[in-house]
């Protein structure tokens, strides 16, 4: 089971890591680009990556690394005395509670709202003024989560892999 735990750890870490990437790009520089552009562009815009981005690849690095991080709470709790299990339950709750929930009770709630909104109408313009800020703003919680779940996987896979040794 221990051999398990350290690969579940390894992937972990890695899908965090593509996840905080990625959140890292929109914090940086996507919204900011999307936010300097005409509105009706900058929101169309948005409205094609929110629909491009729900493909098998993406969710399932996203979903993946929430059910891996749902395993090693379990394993934490259940193995609480080994190495590493303290960082594995500080990194799973971070990526549930950071990006998960995150995700899906501040951003994809204003995801929803810019989908059906008409580009060119003033209640769309008035929308995406409040649109960039606060996805953005939820966006930089979420890519410090990511970032902080990936280095607490890291140590937990240090961790477990010395234990192995």
């Amino acid at each position: 089971m221990h051999h398990v735990a350290v690969i579940f750890t390894f992937l972990a870490a890695l899908g965090c890591g593509l996840i905080a990437g990625l959140f890292f790009a929109f914090s940086n520089f996507v919204m900011k680009a999307l936010a300097s552009v005409a509105p009706e562009r900058g929101m169309a815009s948005m409205q094609a990556i929110n629909r491009t981005v729900l493909n098998p690849i993406f969710l399932g690095v996203f979903f993946g690394t929430a059910v891996i991080s749902v395993a090693a709470v379990i394993y934490a709790f259940s193995h609480w005395q080994a190495s590493g299990a303290g960082w594995l339950l500080v990194g799973s709750v971070l990526y549930l509670a950071g990006v998960l929930i995150v995700t899906m009770v501040f951003n994809v709630p204003l995801n929803d709202a810019l989908a059906d909104v008409d580009v060119a109408s003033a209640e769309g313009v008035r929308i995406w003024q409040n649109y960039v800020p606060q996805w953005t703003m939820w966006n930089h919680v979420r890519t410090v989560a990511s970032l902080a779940a990936m280095a607490a996987f890291i140590l937990a896979f240090c961790h477990l892999r010395e234990s192995l040794s």
